[in-house]
């Protein structure tokens, strides 16, 4: 009897723990498909409700009998572990979770709904000087097919304010020459396009008939920008030239590819340009995420007057 009752609970589990598996799988492609959301974003999402799942199973629940407290529990139990910021991350797929299992009926009460995230402190992002951008767009040797690549993405970058994964992807197609616009697809499978500017045009110019028809040689491939193998330029590979070039041009500090948008948005605005255009260019939906630039500027104004102020 005792053992009938040991395979009959190790079956309910097993019969749970494939549901809660499989309507992972339909959040996740819900998020995929019709929310649009970047295949790196999923898996990162994927990788947090796995966590979760395995708490639940530790508690032996599941996420259709399991509490708000019980949730709760779970991201404090995070908080030695995760950084805020991914705790923060964790929250917020537990609560997309459990609205997707309510709106197909898996669940007939949201037990995430008053589930709160913590307070993440508004970090400023790393900007570099006008000075140390051109310091580092001319790091590039112009004279070798390398150096044109390097340098028409360099320039690229800090022209359009583009992310590394829209920059890697860029096509011939979406690059209009004459108009000075590129056409990319953004965040949420969003489009937008964005101006160029002369020097990455004329940079792009020298790239495309100077250098990219040796890395091409008789292959097809549709990205710009490429590698000696003529395979597409990856995320890592752009990561490693940039912060070889950040070196060469004896900046300080921390330069990612990231650094290079920050500071397209914090320079454009430091000149002028209005917030909701910057929040255009750069494919933010919401402005707020665009006015973080502006405490950017704010503390290099302070900056400035404390250093050359007569009185500060």
């Amino acid at each position: 009897m005792l053992n009938h009752n040991k395979g009959g609970e190790s079956k309910r589990a097993a019969s749970v723990n494939r549901k809660m598996n499989e309507t992972a799988d339909r959040f996740l492609n819900h998020l995929k498909i019709e929310r649009g959301l970047a295949g790196n974003t999923v898996e990162a999402y994927s990788r947090d409700l796995n966590r979760f799942f395995d708490f639940l199973s530790r508690k032996k629940t599941s996420p259709f009998r399991v509490t708000g407290e019980e949730i709760s529990e779970y991201i404090n139990h995070l908080g030695n572990r995760l950084s805020s910021r991914s705790i923060v991350r964790n929250a917020s797929v537990i609560r997309m979770f459990f609205r997707f299992l309510l709106s197909v009926k898996e669940i007939k009460k949201n037990p995430a709904r008053l589930l709160e995230s913590p307070k993440l402190p508004k970090k400023l992002p790393g900007v570099l000087s006008q000075r140390e951008v051109e310091r580092l767009l001319s790091q590039p040797d112009k004279t070798v097919p390398r150096g044109m690549r390097d340098r028409a993405m360099l320039e690229l970058l800090y022209a359009t304010g583009l992310r590394v994964s829209e920059l890697i992807n860029l096509k011939l197609s979406e690059c209009n020459l004459e108009a000075g616009f590129v056409k990319t697809m953004g965040k949420g499978s969003k489009e937008r396009v964005v101006p160029m500017g002369d020097k990455s045009i004329e940079a792009l110019r020298e790239y495309l008939s100077g250098a990219r028809p040796g890395f091409l040689k008789d292959r097809l491939v549709s990205q710009i920008f490429l590698t000696a193998r003529g395979r597409p330029m990856t995320r890592q590979g752009f990561w490693k030239l940039i912060k070889n070039y950040g070196k060469e041009a004896l900046i300080k500090k921390r330069i990612t590819p990231h650094s290079i948008r920050h500071s397209f948005a914090s320079h454009l605005l430091e000149a002028g340009a209005d917030l909701r255009s910057v929040q255009v260019m750069l494919g933010h939906t919401d402005i707020s995420t665009t006015q973080i630039y502006t405490h950017v500027t704010r503390s290099r104004l302070k900056e400035l007057h404390e250093k050359c102020h007569p009185r500060p």
